[in-house]
């Protein structure tokens, strides 16, 4: 018995021994040929990339020791021990190890074409078209790969077989109940495919929906989440963007226009202010030297409207073109013809006997 137990304990030291000698092997190996592997057909050039990049490896090393150890195992477990790759739980690791290189290798690929391509010119349309695309069809991989995953480890465990097996009977009824309970996620779903490529939004895009002016930031499955402009996010369904009206600021280009209204006195010197208005937009690299337009959009009985028209290389260098625009002619006008701020003219009449009492 005494030798029995010093046999036993010999024996579960060298299993252990090997499968932490299979497991640093598979990391040793996947960490001298990945680098140089890596260099052949991907270089990161951004932090995300690069994090992409070391989960790959980390479950590539993984990955390696499933491969390994169902080779190791025969030569150092017992004859008499039923050998650890026979196990389901051996098979479910298996599984969801390889599932894990699937969808790590399926973010690299992402990082590789994404990187391709550069968001800091002012034309960036052909760049956030590919990344909308490139995104919703690598999250629409990683839930395939996921159920496909989950499908497998189903079938490796003999009593999910049987409750399968089970349910085919009622297959019909259950599709049924899943399909109504499931219907407005399938839209969704759907919704999301004809977004990623008919692209009435894309990543980076700037909307103005529900009264507020933000940006797009994620485009997921079901659900696209919106920047607004003072940082809160707004979350909406997929399909909003199908069934209900929006602006897309940067649909066809990132260049936009933008107005400054000016209401002054009918004695205002129109021409001084269109020359006022091409100093200021010369002495701002805000102006993209396109669009530059004073007129006189109506003349009202107390005022004058004057808009000034002007462009912009996107909306956010709209919006402070604007502002600084309507901060410099306001001071000009304040420094220089004051008297052409809006004002209330009254005209008092009085009859000829009171003018003479006056003049008495």
């Amino acid at each position: 018995m005494e030798i029995f137990t010093e046999q036993y304990l010999t024996d579960r030291l060298i299993l252990i021994g090997s499968l932490i000698g299979t497991l640093i092997i598979s990391h040793a190996v996947i960490g001298l040929l990945f680098r140089p592997a890596l260099k052949i057909f991907f270089r990161p050039k951004t932090d995300k990339g690069t994090n992409s990049v070391l989960k790959l490896r980390n479950s590539l090393s993984w990955g390696l020791f499933f491969v390994l150890w169902p080779i190791a195992e025969p030569l150092f477990a017992p004859d008499r021990w039923e050998q650890i790759r026979n196990y389901p739980l051996f098979s479910i690791f298996m599984i969801v190890s390889i599932s894990w290189i699937l969808i790590e290798l399926s973010n690299v690929l992402r990082h590789s074409f994404i990187e391709n391509f550069s968001f800091e010119k002012d034309d960036n349309l052909r760049e956030r078209r590919m990344f909308t695309q490139i995104n919703f069809v690598r999250k629409l991989v990683v839930v395939l790969i996921v159920i496909v995953a989950l499908s497998f480890i189903l079938m490796s465990i003999e009593s999910a077989r049987r409750i399968g097996a089970g349910l085919l009977t009622s297959a019909g009824i259950a599709g049924i109940i899943v399909g109504f309970a499931a219907q407005k996620s399938i839209a969704n779903l759907l919704a999301g495919f004809q977004i990623a490529f008919t692209q009435p939004i894309r990543i980076d895009d700037v909307v103005v929906l529900e009264g507020e002016w933000g940006k797009i930031e994620e485009i997921n499955l079901t659900y696209v989440v919106v920047r607004i402009w003072d940082q809160r996010r707004l979350i909406l369904p997929i399909n909003y963007f199908l069934e209900t009206p929006f602006q897309n600021w940067t649909r066809t280009t990132a260049n936009i226009w933008g107005t400054v209204f000016l209401y002054v006195d009918h004695t205002v010197p129109v021409k001084v202010m269109k020359n006022k208005l091409k100093e200021i937009l010369d002495s701002t690299p805000l102006w993209d030297k396109k669009v530059q337009v004073l007129q006189v959009t109506d003349v009202k009985e107390r005022t004058v409207e004057l808009r000034c028209l002007m462009s912009a290389r996107d909306s956010p260098s709209a919006f402070d073109l604007r502002c600084y625009v309507r901060e410099e002619m306001l001071d000009f006008i304040q420094r220089e013809y004051p008297e052409t701020l809006p004002k209330t003219r009254v005209l008092m009449e009085r009859g000829q006997a009171d003018i003479e009492d006056v003049l008495k």
